[in-house]
């Protein structure tokens, strides 16, 4: 065998051997240029050394925080009817590249699901629409007919490619009839339907299981503060506590359903409305956690609820990523999706997966006009935004059961890191900053010093 032959030979032995797979470190970036965009970098290789004068990033994989339910988007349903409308062939392609696990793919492991019309659908609906002055005490009208057009679809397609994907659904407003105001936008439960409105969510959740889709967690009212939108509903703490504890619990337990019941689904300047239902015992019983947004507030509000409940679960269901004049996608990796994980969330969930280039399909008077997808749809070309690569760099390294580990924040460099079920080690460094950063990664004894852009977001296994 010639000599070069035998350099390749052993160059190979050596990339195989399991202590060269432990000392290499992979990576992917995505930088403010969009000149590398979720790109796998050339290799980089723990050494042993001093730290020198430059941030380090220090992990101690044996202090342990959560475990990860998954990262994803809400798919809406104007987001199911952009994809529905594509050709069977294109909608297969975006389909496997959104939620499998290829190399190609992203991941996703997460969605959110509106109960009824949310405001980025073209029209509002809820499962149960009377004529008005009519009634349903005990639902005999109730149907899924809406969703069967696009959504329910689209979530068997994606079923396909990911039957573990986690779903939780959430309603913007109950039909008109059970409100105080007989209107889609504002009003209140109206208390003689509390009842009836808890097996609303019953048949909501056993008719999208005869359709094969498992609802895995449900909150009763997107954002229960806002009356502005279109839909939606006010639901105060008090009334959600009476709901749940009276009412939604005892149905979800009589009809066998376990469905965790998450609580609040709004926005992290207001800790204390999940804080005081959690302290009610009967009510704490039905309860699996908290969800969050981050519209108003700061995220340490999540490790608030936390500190006082700790046995609770702790949820980030919605928040836009959108980029318009600059794309830094250090900036929302940075505050949402490290500062989620980094205060006890289980799952990050962006807001929302497509709109077409005009960030349409909204309801009027009430929708929302800047709401860019993750990826914009034009009949059947796709183009990718900020929150895909958001979420990308996420999705497609921690899958489902991976644990939040230890690591140092050095200033500029914020980060989280976790384990994954196969032993991988995950860490996520953004740099949200104006200038380029060099830093030391240290694990046990092994260090290795890398560089991270301006305005970038990059991706460490090994």
């Amino acid at each position: 065998m010639n000599p070069s032959k035998l350099r390749l030979l052993a160059t190979c032995l050596m990339l195989s051997s399991p202590s060269f797979a432990q000392n290499t470190v992979n990576w992917w970036l995505t930088n403010n240029e969009k000149s590398a965009l979720l790109t796998k970098q050339s290799p980089l290789t723990f050494g042993s050394g001093n730290t020198d004068n430059i941030p380090v990033i220090t992990i101690d994989p044996a202090k342990k925080y959560q475990s990860v339910d998954g990262f994803g988007f809400a798919l809406t349903g104007g987001s199911a009817q952009h994809m529905f409308r594509m050709s069977a062939t294109e909608r297969k392609k975006i389909i496997q590249e959104l939620f499998g696990s290829g190399p190609n793919d992203v991941g996703i492991s997460y969605l959110r699901l509106s109960i009824g019309a949310s405001d980025l659908n073209d029209h509002t609906f809820s499962y149960s629409d009377l004529p008005e002055g009519q009634t349903d005490m005990k639902l005999e009208k109730f149907t899924l007919k809406e969703d069967e057009q696009d959504v329910i679809p689209v979530m068997k397609e994606i079923l396909a490619v990911n039957p573990n994907i986690k779903i939780l659904g959430s309603p913007w407003s109950p039909p008109l009839w059970m409100k105080s105001n007989h209107n889609i936008q504002g009003g209140r439960l109206l208390n003689q339907y509390y009842g009836v409105y808890a097996q609303y969510f019953v048949k909501y959740i056993q008719g999208m299981k005869k359709h094969g889709i498992t609802i895995d967690a449900v909150t009763i009212q997107n954002e229960p503060f806002n009356d502005g939108n279109t839909p939606s509903n006010q639901f105060l703490a008090k009334e959600a506590l009476n709901f749940i504890k009276n009412n939604l619990g005892p149905a979800f337990k009589k009809a066998g359903i376990k469905t965790k019941i998450i609580l609040f689904d709004h926005n992290c300047d207001a800790p204390e409305y999940p804080i005081s239902i959690l302290t009610d015992p009967i009510a704490n019983q039905y309860i699996d956690g908290s969800g969050f947004h981050l519209y108003a507030g700061p995220i340490t509000a999540m490790s608030k609820v936390h500190d006082a409940f700790p046995n609770k679960n702790l949820y980030f269901t919605e928040m836009m990523a959108v980029s318009r004049n600059d794309f830094n996608v250090g900036n929302p990796t940075e505050r949402i999706v490290i500062g989620a994980t980094r205060n006890w969330s289980r799952n990050v969930i962006l807001w929302n997966i497509a709109a077409d280039s005009q960030n349409k399909p909204h309801t009027d008077n009430g929708g929302c006009p800047s709401c860019q997808g993750a990826i914009s749809i034009d009949g059947d070309k796709v183009s990718r935004n900020l929150a895909y690569y958001t979420i990308g760099h996420v999705s497609k390294f921690i899958p489902p059961n991976s644990v939040r580990v230890e690591s140092s924040m050095p200033d500029g460099l914020s980060n989280v890191a976790f384990t994954t079920p196969e032993g991988k080690t995950v860490l996520v460094v953004a740099n949200k900053g104006k200038s380029a950063q060099t830093f030391k990664i240290v694990i046990k004894d092994k260090t290795v010093t890398t560089q991270l852009t301006a305005a970038s977001v990059a991706t460490y296994v090994w």
